[in-house]
Order: structure tokens, then sequence, then C-alpha cells
């Protein structure tokens, strides 16, 4: 029997890869289970902030299974699904491989494998958090964007509400780890997911990182209660590089 793998605060890359490769085959379902179905409503949310049209060209990162770049695809976009695990990506493939606008690429956030000014629209779904420098992922997001694109963050975040804030941090710490488990997936990397989502800046500081990266036209709204916020930007038109 395989070792189960957990990442810790530190964000070590292989083992954030390792943890993910081993969750792949049950992590849609884990999800459905532990947000009580709520992870479609997001994804439908994320996917009309990036309003995808025909003819252009998105990147998915931190793609995971690719569910969320099949509901871009459904567009008739050309879409790529780029994450670090080559275990979320071969699940990501045996569900969605058949679409032919759809695309997996092995790419690393802090690195990507993408030219400068390659995507009209680039998009994030509870990734960034995994990153170990998400500052250097929102720089290079802002590098393969077009001028006049657009970044959709979607992540978890820090409810406003101090009394719905400690229900939901109980769920995390105590509930969340148990649910894992009874769906048979690693329940140490859900332990690890309460622990980053603890650790992960509120809304404002997020947003702020994102305008610092060089993104304009920063805004978020929070979805249910604020257990994740999705925030959007745009790349400026006439921008060529990082500021």
């Amino acid at each position: 029997m395989t070792e189960p793998n957990r990442a810790d605060l530190d964000r070590d890359p292989s083992r954030v890869s390792g943890m993910f490769d081993q969750v792949a085959p049950g992590y849609d379902r884990t999800n459905t289970v532990m947000t009580f179905g709520n992870d479609a409503i997001w994804r439908a949310a994320t996917t009309r902030a990036v309003a995808p049209q025909r003819g252009e060209r998105i990147l998915d990162l931190a793609a995971g299974t690719a569910s969320s770049s099949a509901s871009l695809a459904a567009s008739g976009a050309d879409v790529v699904a780029a994450d670090f695990s080559p275990g979320m990506l071969a699940e990501g493939k045996r569900r969605h491989g058949h679409l032919s606008n759809l695309t997996f690429a092995l790419a690393d956030a802090m690195d990507l494998p993408f030219a400068d000014d390659e995507f009209d629209a680039v998009t994030m779904s509870y990734g960034l958090r995994n990153v170990q420098q998400p500052k250097v992922a929102l720089a290079e997001l802002f590098r393969v964007t077009k001028p006049g694109g657009r970044l959709v963050i979607n992540e978890f975040s820090t409810p406003p509400d101090p009394v719905f804030r400690g229900l939901y941090r109980f769920y995390n710490a105590q509930v969340l780890p148990r649910v894992a488990r009874l769906a048979g997936t690693n329940g140490d990397a859900y332990d690890y997911l309460n622990e980053s989502i603890r650790d992960w800046p509120d809304q404002k500081k997020l947003a702020a990182w994102i305008r610092e990266a060089g993104w304009t036209d920063v805004a978020y709204r929070n979805l249910t209660f604020g257990i994740v916020a999705l925030h959007r930007a745009t790349k400026p038109a006439g921008a060529t590089e990082h500021p």
C-alpha cells in the first residue's frame, strides 16, 4: 500500500505534486461531498466570469482533473488545461481527452512553458494557494496574457462574518479530513488543505498582490458567504511585460 503523501506550508513542489497525484482518482467526488455540491456552483461562476468566446485561447492553470477546463471548452474556445501533477492530468485526459478544443500541459505556475502574450484569458481555481511563490505565479500569468486580456482567480478565502468564519474553521479542522477519509481519499491531504486555507491571505490582500503584479481593474466578490472569493482583473492594453 502506498504511503500517503502529505504536503505542508513550505509547499515543496514535489510533495504538493505527489499529494495531488495520489488524490486524483477520487478528487472530484470528494470535493462534491465536502462542499455539499457547491463546487459545481463555484465552477459555473468562474466560467461566467471568464466569459470564454469561440476563437479565444484560454489557459486554465492548476486545472486538476480538467472539470473547469471542460466547462470553459464548452463555449468553443481553445483551452489549455495545465497542471504540475501528472496524476491529475492523466485523470483529466481520461475524462475529457475526447474534446478536440481541449489540450493538456504539464506546467509549473512559477515558470510557465508558454510564450508572452499568448492567451486571451487566464484562470486558476484553488491552485494559487498551493504555489510556493504565488506572487511569481501572478507575474507569470500576467506575462502570458495578451494586452487587454482577462484574469480570473477563484480561491478559498476568509468569510467576513466572524460567527460563520468560526463555524467554517471548525468544519475544516474537525470534519473535512474525516469526510475525505470516508470518501476513500488521502485524509492527510485534507489536513493540509485546512492548514493552507487558514494560512492564506484574505480577499483584500490577494487583490493587492494582483495589483502588484501589474493587473488593473482588480475586483472580487464572495461566493457562499466568503468561503471562496472570485477575483477578476485585466492586463492593461499596451502592456508588454511585468512592471
